[in-house]
């Protein structure tokens, strides 16, 4: 619902794409040869032969695309895995060019690096994709290219595999989870293939599946593998850190930098990345919070599914592998010692260690780390240290204990995969307060509603009060305000205009609409905030954040067979990850909007019903259909999903408005629209025919 509260979540389908690729190389795909063509290259003429109407071109290039850029990273591991292996670097020496030895080391590797990459990918500025075009890979876009060309060419496994692997990273795209039930009911395809699956996060899924189905040795297996390919794919992370970084974001280096200053920015950036490779392995394709506590999992399932299969030693390494990364685990505690007992008189527990792969790493990170704070604080470079290890990991809902474990002896092992807490909210949620205005009238409740903190109310304002601010909005919106120009920021099928209080009193004092319909706009704005405020008993201020007048126009000729949202299903507050049924307080979410409205101008459009669902994104627990004068208001957070059907035809306009209960994030626009009141009313140019003053208060 927010402006930008979700970057990614709703994507801009096919229409917009060419606008963020580069242009083609040669204007087409041509034939395979010589080095290896960039895939930003391919990826536009791709896009160029799907908007030309050549499906069978856009497929060939777009697959080559795809296929050219992890032909790209393999291409460079394996010349920096050799050129490790072939070039080491020296130790440095004492004295006056004692330093000469490492420095040539490291001339020597850059220069085995090129010779290697130079033969297969050419020169190394032709393989710099636009950030834009990188972001495209990252979330998948260009499988959401090929489904269609594939069905146009009547390719239907392929398609259903395409739209599949783009599903897996925008679980919120409602037009592909369409197209994915009509491939299963059309071809009879179930069991579809995410071509961009990472295999050790697979085999730790497996794993923990079989572990809820009390199939212990299969888990074994399972999770054995993921920890196997895991340290693999950490190996691979850690090289591919040691490419190209970014100067320019450090500040710092606005003057000519010396060598040593050079050299440590370089080295710090390419830390940073080795160091959050740990966050990296344990976050699934197009999300961006990680599964927490990832790597000890592995050891935490293992531990105890090896004491299962009554293999105690394995169960006592795995145990204390667990350990090195939370020592103070009372349940894994307990469990090591009822592992040692059960070992003694046969092995002596003191020679089973913790696996040399997980101190190796666990040694590594605290280094990393250590290098890191000290650059924060010697050098001026920015760093937090991230909670990597949070002991409650991330999908307790997906791994839940066996029921077995329960019928287990006081003195016998148990899993530490304890539920995650349920966070206490910062404040007591209550509802039900006055509305103020005896013309408001009470509709559903959060229980009516079927969810939390929400209300539904009528007759907030008239219907001459929506027929006026229908007349303003028409004067001053502007298609893509809110979106940086944007037109059409959350489909390809509507148009989007918007506007701020401030523009429209800017508006009417300068006499380009009446200021009176412009006051309009502030007054109900205030009047929605309090009604909000008295209803949820809130004991402190509630803030305008943003407020927002918009409309939501369906485009001729593109509505026929449409199955996607006006707005996808989202939080504003945070960041949704329908999969993991979470909900992410982090940036770039609004973290500090509490309180959300919108109020409802007209009825005369179809579609357009708002909606709240489950965290999946997926289950609507509530349909609201606006007309003139209703209002839906809940607090913003992970509790409250929502999203717009498709507007098929007509225009949908409301008044947006999130609040927020901490006064450092008030919306600056509603500090000067009340200062041009304030002048306002100072030269007598009156408030509009609305008086917010609550004195018919109930």
């Amino acid at each position: 619902m927010a402006p930008g509260s979700r970057p990614g979540g709703a994507l801009l389908l096919p229409l917009l794409l060419p606008l963020l690729v580069l242009p083609a190389a040669g204007g087409g795909c041509a034939a395979e040869g010589g080095p290896l063509e960039p895939f930003d290259a391919l990826y536009a003429s791709g896009v160029e032969a799907y908007y030309g109407g050549d499906f069978a071109g856009a497929a060939r290039c777009l697959e080559r695309a795809l296929r050219s850029r992890r032909e790209l990273r393999a291409a460079r591991l394996r010349c920096r895995r050799l050129c490790r292996a072939q070039v080491r670097l020296a130790a440095p020496g004492p004295g006056p060019g004692g330093d000469l030895a490492f420095l040539g080391s490291v001339l020597r590797r850059a220069e085995c690096v090129r010779r290697c990459e130079e033969p297969r990918l050419g020169a190394v500025s032709r393989h710099r994709a636009a950030e834009e075009v990188r972001a495209d890979f990252q979330r998948r876009v260009p499988y959401s290219y090929l489904q269609r060309a594939y069905i146009q060419l009547n390719k239907l496994e392929e398609a259903a595999n395409a739209a599949h692997t783009f599903f897996m990273a925008n679980p919120e795209h409602m037009e592909i989870q369409q197209d994915l039930e009509n491939y299963k009911t059309t071809s009879g395809k179930v069991n579809l293939i995410d071509r961009e699956a990472r295999q050790h996060m697979e085999d730790y899924s497996a794993g923990v599946r079989h572990y809820d189905k009390e199939e212990y040795e299969l888990a074994i297996e399972f999770l054995e593998r993921a920890l196997e390919g895991y340290y693999s794919e950490d190996e691979d992370c850690q090289i591919m850190c040691e490419g190209p970084q970014r100067f320019e974001e450090h500040e710092y280096l606005d003057y000519k930098a010396g060598l040593y200053e050079a050299i440590a920015d370089h080295y710090m950036q390419v830390l940073a990345c080795k160091h959050d490779c740990v966050r990296e392995l344990a976050t699934r394709s197009g999300r961006i919070s990680p599964i927490e506590n990832f790597l000890p999992l592995h050891y935490d399932y293992l531990q105890f599914a090896y004491y299962r299969v009554g293999d105690y030693v394995k169960a006592l390494e795995c145990a204390k592998s667990y350990l090195l990364f939370h020592p103070d685990d009372e349940d894994v505690l307990e469990n090591a010692g009822y592992y040692e007992g059960l070992l003694e008189g046969t092995v002596d527990p003191a020679t089973i260690k913790p696996r040399k792969e997980a101190k190796t790493l666990l040694r590594r990170h605290k280094l990393e780390s250590h290098l890191l704070q000290v650059a924060a604080a010697g050098l001026g470079y920015a760093y937090t240290e991230p909670n990597y290890w949070n002991r409650y990991g991330a999908r307790q809902d997906e791994h839940s204990v066996p029921s077995s474990i329960s019928s287990e002896p006081e003195d016998g092992p148990r899993l530490s995969l304890t539920k995650k807490p349920t966070p206490k909210p910062d404040r007591e949620l209550k509802e039900g307060g006055p509305l103020l205005y005896s013309d408001v009238k009470f509709v559903y409740n959060s229980q009516q509603l079927n969810g939390t903190q929400r209300v539904l109310l009528d007759n907030v304002i008239s219907e001459e009060q929506c027929r006026e601010l229908h007349r303003v909005a028409s004067g001053i919106m502007l298609a893509g305000d809110g979106y940086r120009g944007k037109t059409s920021p959350h489909t390809p099928n509507e148009r989007f205009e918007g506007a701020t209080v401030l523009k429209a009193l800017k508006y009417g004092y300068e006499g380009r609409v009446p200021l009176k319909s412009a006051r309009l706009f502030y007054d109900i704005s205030e009047k929605a905030r309090r009604i909000v405020q008295s209803y949820f008993l809130l004991n402190s201020t509630l803030y305008f954040s943003y407020t927002h007048l918009v409309c939501r126009t369906a485009l001729s000729g593109q509505q026929e067979r449409r199955n996607d949202l006006s707005h996808p299903i989202h939080a504003d507050n945070c960041l949704l990850d329908p999969e993991a049924n979470e909900c992410w307080k982090e940036p770039p979410a609004y973290t500090f909007r509490d309180y959300s409205a919108l109020l409802y101008m007209n009825a005369d459009f179809e579609g357009g019903e708002f909606i709240f669902t489950e965290m999946d994104a997926k289950t609507v627990t509530a349909s609201i259909k606006p007309k003139c004068g209703r209002m839906i208001s809940f607090s913003s957070g992970g509790e409250n999903p929502h999203g717009v059907k498709a507007v098929t035809k007509g225009q949908r306009c409301a008044v947006a408005l999130w609040f927020t209960l901490d006064p450092l994030y008030r919306e600056l626009e509603r500090i000067q629209a009340d200062e041009v009141i304030a002048m306002l009313d100072q030269e007598h140019l009156g408030p509009s025919e609305m008086n917010i003053n609550p004195k018919d208060e109930l």
